[in-house]
């Protein structure tokens, strides 16, 4: 975890200064900072309408009685493209900038959820109930409560499975 954290907060500022001082003295300083102040504006008009057709999909979604899962993952890349085109640099503008392409949002989507199905294993059961399979230590219920933190029904002699 503190490798993740130094990367992010040393390495890639000093990778995205060195590109933008490398294409300052390729081209005039005023073009690097050009660019930083127009892909600040133009993700921002990017992320506001692509966040409000996101938006829209949502309520569509709801209204017709759909879990919105797929809307709710594209309005989590955009918000995420929005801070990463804000942040000064190529690099984060870049991958800004592949969160607001719909094929590239699929495709991360996807990746997102294979991520998911990976780490996380996901069971219905009763309210109050674990499956004899999964360690309690392990279950957090919906409203993120450890499941062995509380008392189950057995427990209590209610029975329950």
């Amino acid at each position: 975890m503190l490798a993740r954290l130094l990367l992010l907060f040393i390495v890639v500022p000093l990778l995205e200064l060195t590109f933008l001082l490398l294409l300052a003295e390729l081209t005039r300083w005023w073009v690097s900072l050009l660019l930083v102040v127009v892909t600040g504006l133009a993700g921002t008009l990017l992320v506001q309408t692509q966040g409000l057709r996101t938006y829209r999909r949502i309520q569509q979604d709801l209204a017709r009685g759909q879990m919105p899962a797929a809307a709710l993952l594209d309005g989590l890349f955009i918000l995420m493209a929005g801070a990463l085109l804000l942040t000064p640099g190529m690099l984060t503008d870049l991958l800004g900038i592949s969160f607001l392409i719909p094929v590239c949002r699929t495709w991360y989507r996807q990746a997102a959820g294979r991520w998911i199905q990976a780490h996380f294993h996901v069971v219905v059961s009763d309210p109050g109930g674990v499956p004899h399979d999964l360690d309690p230590s392990q279950v957090v219920d919906a409203a993120g409560r450890q499941v062995a933190d509380r008392q189950m029904p057995e427990d209590r002699g209610e029975g329950g499975g």
